[in-house]
């Protein structure tokens, strides 16, 4: 057998393995990155992909404030010629307890604190802007108008082809069986089809999966399945509706540029697995849940209803960080955040791997965290 060598080698063809590859690249790395289909196709690809910088901690809110410098001008650096759909009609958190709102307000002061334009909204000046919107039981939101949506495929897509326009070999529909470690160190992986492939250095980012192939080396990663719903409707005409997210059942719904409008909820009953199938319950519940609150929609068709696996850590928050295999880096466990996290994932990845220092501080998505009992809580997560 033929034995491949590369510099990096990426498993995961997810938004954060697409845009390392990319960076490496472009930086002149020697890189190949597997998928087990095609790119985007767990996790990222169906996503909501709403982009926000309403986070609670400052190691987020760098990340995410780094993600919206970059989104603008994205589609031009990749420059693949597909439409990434980015729009910025705002974000909003809506509050229904005082309790909520006093965690909203906390929120968007270490926001403002980091130059991101937050604001809090009250009732009033909420139907002043989004008369549509139905505001029973509401009693405030935060809202950044800077954030927005983006084509969660097409922004995949772009850095998996930018990443090959750089030199980068993107290997789709080539599943990683296992990894290989010798005396201690990252070896390679070995691929369904009987291809091995050598690396001094590799990153692990394929989401869920990314616990079973990290166990084919004996390393622990406290990273599991939950599957989430969604749904999009026939298009209507745009009104720059912003993405709603509500605290009391944690639905949220926004619409895209073309017209159509996305529903979704969180559910804690829905089953700790990667498979795609769709709910029934799902589309019952969300459509009551968002209905409520935008009426306008009444009588708009659904199209299609879809699932994906997010990859949750017991403390919602992502691990970045090097395995103790010397050379295995891993980058998962997003909970359902890490589409927008693209850009800032890509670029911190591609710094550790090139032996340089990260922009920001990665100590709060350590791997050992769980096991020394320091979790990492994000109090602006459903």
């Amino acid at each position: 057998m033929t034995i491949k060598t590369a510099d990096v080698i990426i498993v995961g063809g997810g938004v954060h393995g697409a845009s390392t590859a990319y960076q490496l690249a472009k930086a002149g790395i020697n890189v190949v990155l597997f998928e087990k289909e095609y790119l985007g196709s767990g996790g990222s690809g169906r996503s909501a992909a709403g982009l926000r910088q309403h986070f609670g901690t400052e190691t987020n809110l760098l990340m995410a404030k780094y993600n919206l410098q970059v989104f603008p001008t994205l589609e031009q650096e990749l420059d693949t010629g597909m439409d990434l759909e980015f729009t910025q009609w705002g974000y909003m958190w809506v509050a229904y307890t005082e309790e909520c709102l006093d965690q909203l307000k906390k929120n968007v002061a270490l926001q403002k604190s980091l130059d991101i334009p937050s604001v809090i909204m009250d009732t009033d000046e909420i139907n002043a802007r989004w008369p549509y919107l139905c505001l029973d039981g509401i009693i405030g939101a935060a809202f950044c108008g800077e954030d927005g949506h983006i084509n969660p495929q097409t922004l995949t897509l772009s850095y998996g082809h930018a990443a090959r326009r750089y030199g980068a070999v993107v290997k789709t529909y080539c599943p990683v069986t296992k990894l290989l470690a010798e005396n201690g160190r990252i070896k390679g992986v070995v691929t369904e089809n009987g291809e091995e492939w050598h690396a001094p250095k590799i990153l692990l980012s394929a989401g869920p999966w990314s616990t079973p192939l990290a166990a084919t080396v004996g390393v622990e990663l406290p990273v599991y399945p939950e599957r989430h719903n969604l749904l999009i409707t026939e298009p209507v005409e745009p009104f720059d509706c912003p993405m709603v997210l509500c605290l009391d059942d944690g639905a949220y719904f926004k619409q895209c540029p073309n017209g159509t409008f996305m529903f979704g909820r969180d559910d804690q009953d829905e089953p700790h697995t990667t498979e795609t199938a769709n709910s029934a319950k799902f589309l019952e519940g969300v459509t009551k849940s968002v209905l409520k609150r935008i009426p306008v929609l009444s009588g708009v068709r659904v199209v299609r209803q879809w699932s994906g696996p997010y990859d949750n850590t017991p403390d919602h928050n992502a691990i970045i960080d090097w395995t103790p295999v010397e050379g295995l880096l891993v980058n998962c466990g997003w909970s359902g955040h890490g589409l927008q996290f693209g850009p800032s994932g890509g670029r911190v990845c591609k710094e550790l791997l090139m032996g340089e220092d990260p922009f920001v501080d990665l100590h709060r998505f350590r791997l050992s965290r769980f096991e020394e009992n320091d979790l990492f809580f994000e109090p602006a997560f459903i």
